[in-house]
């Protein structure tokens, strides 16, 4: 996630400074999971930060960082578009949330029944975890996740899904170029997006959920 224990804190509490601003200034309770999810990614990071100073591992810091990391935000994501959608779109993201739980599912067996590992990699950290078929569950992972966003009918959420996109792919470019890891200042990037999203005028919708 970050380059190291020092960045994975620092970013940490810039993230949850992030969502804690948003959380205050969301505009209604069906805004609240996405508004939050800035605060989810930088506890995230504080629990990177101590698999970094346990040097890896299997511990307790480990099985958390993956179970946020994988199940977790498979879930989240897309739950949280699909509170904030607008009618219109309720589909669409009904379709990611739906690829999300059963991505969850064996994401999560696979953590349970499993052993998770790290390993500090110079100035990255990789998660080891024995998953069936890796290509099949990417692709539900990256469904529902970008694609939530993408198929929200929010403007501003789209294009955070561009962003993520883009950013996911260079991201792992670096990572797998063992070059040095930075999910951090990507995940810091979504969080001041989200925070401009918090704001930005919706439509409103009547006690029946239309739009008005």
């Amino acid at each position: 996630m970050c380059w190291s224990a020092t960045a994975d804190v620092v970013a940490g509490a810039g993230l949850l400074a992030l969502g804690g601003v948003g959380v205050a200034r969301v505009r209604g309770r069906r805004d609240l999971p996405l508004a939050a999810l800035p605060l989810l990614l930088g506890a995230h990071q504080i629990v990177e930060a101590l698999v970094w100073d346990a040097g890896g591992g299997g511990g307790a810091a480990t099985v958390v960082w993956t179970v946020i990391a994988l199940p977790l935000l498979a879930v989240w994501v897309p739950a949280g578009v699909w509170c904030a959608a607008p009618p219109s779109a309720r589909r669409g993201a009904s379709f990611a949330l739906a690829v999300g739980l059963a991505t969850a599912v064996p994401l999560a067996y696979g953590i349970a029944a499993g052993s998770v590992t790290a390993e500090i990699r110079g100035h990255r950290v990789g998660y080891l975890v024995d998953l069936p078929y890796p290509p099949v569950l990417v692709a539900g992972y990256l469904v529902a996740t970008v694609g939530a966003l993408l198929l929200s009918g929010d403007r501003r959420l789209r294009a955070l899904g561009a962003v993520v996109a883009v950013g996911a792919a260079g991201c792992f470019a670096l990572w797998r170029l063992e070059f040095v890891s930075t999910w951090c200042a990507f995940a810091a990037v979504c969080s001041v997006l989200l925070l401009g999203w918090t704001r930005a005028p919706r439509p409103a919708r009547s006690r029946r959920g239309e739009v008005r």
